[in-house]
């Protein structure tokens, strides 16, 4: 969607106000993102705790580092980048540590809200498999490669346009699109095999 003049203006004065240090504008820009940013932290972590950590050092970045900022893409593309960057790189941390405790659905009061891989199951009976889904696609996306990963968690999650995704990435147009071509087929084969499991188990039961 193209930003139009008046959009950019405002972005400008937002931006202007940010690296004044303006407290009331940091809260605002909080409010506006912290779902969005919790969301890809948490679908390159899967862990709650991780991706509320490394969400909150994005905005301690963003709000230090402002005026680094040089409205080159829009303000949402750049905190997208910042909030990439951080998820990366805890994952790097974690994995040379060995300490990568991923958090179970199944164990988890609330699930997140925002950028779900599967619709919402209304009917009770089918909460938990709509629990176990939910895990097994996290579980599927973890097994992507980063940078594929990467752009399937912009694009399809976050819905992002492959020229901010590129922007993100800092990959070019065409690659953006080859990996998100192979992300979606790795996606779509796990989802193949859970629902052929699914079916064989059903049968099983019924026979």
């Amino acid at each position: 969607m193209t930003t139009t003049p008046n959009a950019k203006i405002e972005e400008a004065r937002f931006v202007a106000a940010l690296r004044r240090r303006d407290e009331r504008a940091f809260n605002r820009l909080v409010l506006r993102f912290q779902d969005r940013v919790y969301s890809v932290c948490f679908r390159f972590l899967a862990s709650e705790e991780e991706a509320r950590d490394v969400a909150q050092e994005v905005f301690v970045t963003i709000f230090q580092k402002i005026h680094l900022f040089r409205g080159d893409s829009k303000l949402s593309t750049w905190i997208f980048r910042v909030a990439t960057n951080h998820a990366k790189n805890r994952i790097k941390y974690l994995s040379r540590r060995h300490d990568r405790d991923q958090d179970s659905f199944d164990d988890m009061p609330v699930q997140p809200s925002s950028g779900r891989l599967s619709s919402d199951v209304p009917r009770p009976d089918q909460e938990v498999e709509g629990r176990q889904l939910e895990d097994f696609l996290q579980g599927a996306l973890r097994s992507l490669e980063e940078d594929q990963r990467a752009v399937v968690i912009l694009r399809d999650i976050q819905g992002l346009t492959y020229d901010d995704i590129a922007e993100v990435t800092g990959l070019n147009l065409g690659t953006v699109k080859s990996r998100l071509h192979r992300g979606r087929v790795r996606l779509k084969e796990a989802l193949d095999e859970w629902y052929l499991g699914r079916d064989l188990t059903r049968s099983e039961k019924e026979t």
